[in-house]
């Protein structure tokens, strides 16, 4: 492949949209960073650099023709789905079966395209873990149903919430503030015995446990500032969390 202008442009915005899309759901910096580079290393550009963090990638391929661009990432969610599709793309680059125009035009029908799961499941999928949570944690059987239904609640008033509020920790805060008060009215109405387990299952699907998992492998793989980017999402998500449950045993108890 010639290394013209354009051609730079191409490939760099083809490693971008690439980088962006697994960013914005879920992907490890490392991960991001290495799929780049490989796309960029197929179409002819061995020698390309990357810089990720959360907020945001710059990418550089070097060359005859060398080209750099910025993008920004302002939103984040979860969808592994999106993750597979995208590394499945730039291996299907490695092995030659797709051109640069082909990659783009899919990459650009994954970045536009519906998450893998309706939100309704998404709920609904809470619900289930919520109450299995429960269990894990020896909350007893009678406890399922309130566990299950206080999460499911809460996770499905967090995606409402996401759509409102612009600020992820003010959603995040409401919404267990929520499970909170179901939680609390299960208890005294009589649906459900143990408050604490309740509360402890409920909550599960809205820790982060993978912005978590995430900073610690790259605190550990040396790229610093992005685990501690990652470390402190995960801090104030917490946060958030303990204080919408904290509130409510303060008022109830």
């Amino acid at each position: 492949m010639g290394q013209s202008a354009d051609t730079s442009y191409e490939i760099t915005e083809l490693c971008l949209l690439a980088g962006k899309i697994m960013l914005q759901s879920g992907g490890e910096t490392y991960r991001v960073e290495d799929t780049m580079m490989r796309i960029a290393a197929a179409c002819g550009y061995p020698e390309s650099q990357s810089f990720v963090t959360p907020t945001g990638i710059i990418f550089t391929v070097n060359g005859l023709n060398p080209s750099t661009r910025l993008v920004r990432i302002l939103e984040r969610s979860t969808d592994l789905h999106k993750v597979t599709r995208v590394n499945d793309i730039s291996r299907r680059i490695a092995r030659g079966e797709l051109d640069v125009p082909g990659a783009l035009r899919l990459l650009k029908e994954i970045e536009s395209g519906k998450p893998a799961y309706p939100e309704w499941l998404q709920a609904i999928a809470a619900a289930v873990a919520s109450g299995c949570f429960l269990i894990l944690f020896q909350g007893g059987w009678s406890n399922f149903l309130p566990a299950a239904l206080a999460g499911g609640l809460g996770f499905a008033l967090l995606i409402y919430l996401h759509r409102l509020v612009q600020i992820r920790f003010f959603a995040e805060f409401l919404a267990s503030l929520v499970i909170g008060a179901i939680s609390e009215g299960f208890v005294r109405i009589g649906f459900g015995s143990n408050l604490d387990q309740i509360i402890i299952g409920s909550v599960m699907p809205l820790v982060p446990g993978l912005l978590i998992t995430n900073a610690v492998r790259d605190l550990m793989a040396g790229h610093l500032v992005s685990g501690l980017s990652k470390g402190a999402e995960a801090f104030l998500t917490a946060t958030a969390i303990g204080s919408g449950i904290a509130i409510v045993l303060a008022v109830f108890n």
